[in-house]
């Protein structure tokens, strides 16, 4: 994705073209930060248009989701309980 000068109007072409590969983008795993570096836009513009493509957002820190799921549940034993002895 080519870098766009900020405050660079697009042209209506130019902002549906950018809408699909941001879509993409975020769909595909990356971030609205690294979507912001990468195209050279605001967090607001970013947003509002993956937003206005229908996008279903993540949850905030939706990347240490996947640690949380592979964590133990309450009442699951993970490995070996140490006794108070052993410490």
């Amino acid at each position: 994705m080519r870098k766009i000068k900020a405050g660079t109007r697009l042209k209506p072409a130019a902002r549906e073209r950018l809408t699909r590969v941001l879509k993409s983008k975020y769909e595909k795993g990356a971030s609205i930060r690294q979507l912001c570096e990468e195209s050279g836009r605001s967090y607001g513009i970013v947003h509002r248009m993956l937003a206005e493509a229908g996008v279903q957002f993540r949850r905030r820190g939706a990347a240490g989701r996947a640690a949380e799921e592979a964590a133990p549940q309450p009442g699951e034993r993970s490995g070996p309980i140490l006794s108070r002895t052993a410490l």
